[in-house]
């Protein structure tokens, strides 16, 4: 009879769901360290990264009661830092605020694609906005990461761009894989 470490079950439980886990991790995130509502999911007419900013600044202030103009312009301080354009036709615009308590996303899916300088210079479909609290450097970075992951594997970006609509695009966000994977 063998008897079996915890270390090891934990690691046969990993190599079990390996392909579920990554899934599990952008879920896990969302869920515990992104704040993500429905409303917050749109679909956008932008003619140019102004008006992305913008339009993210405007659904962050409708949908999480914050400063549109303080949440704008501290897009517009971050985007001269450089672009937020991720690649792949995705951007990550994003900014810190004294008005929120944990990371808070925007996400629009534009109907054409938009310039947003991206280091491939494929122009972008699809904009996360994040707004995260001031002063929460580690939790900023793993919202980031977070979204960045998504951004890199290309089965989970390929079903949020095949969503037909906007609550379709959220449940994707908010553990549809989940439930398909159990």
């Amino acid at each position: 009879m063998t008897v079996e470490t915890s270390k090891q079950a934990a690691a046969r439980l990993e190599e079990r769901t390996r392909d579920a886990a990554g899934i599990r991790d952008f879920a896990f995130d969302m869920d515990v360290n992104i704040n993500l509502k429905p409303e917050a999911v749109a679909c956008a007419t932008c003619l140019s990264a102004a008006e992305i900013l913008e339009h993210i600044s405007e659904v962050a202030a409708s949908v999480y009661a914050l400063d549109q103009m303080a949440i704008l312009e501290g897009l517009e301080e971050r985007e001269k830092l450089g672009s937020t354009g991720f690649g792949r036709a995705v951007a990550i615009p994003h900014c810190r605020s004294t008005q929120v308590r944990r990371p808070s996303l925007v996400v629009l899916v534009l109907d054409k694609p938009v310039d947003f300088r991206a280091a491939d210079g494929v122009p972008i479909n699809l904009a996360f906005g994040l707004v995260s609290p001031e002063n929460a450097g580690a939790t900023h970075l793993h919202a980031l990461a977070a979204i960045s992951r998504l951004a890199r594997d290309e089965k989970r970006l390929s079903a949020l761009r095949d969503a037909p609509d906007t609550e379709a695009l959220y449940a994707v966000l908010d553990n549809q894989f989940l439930r398909d994977a159990a």
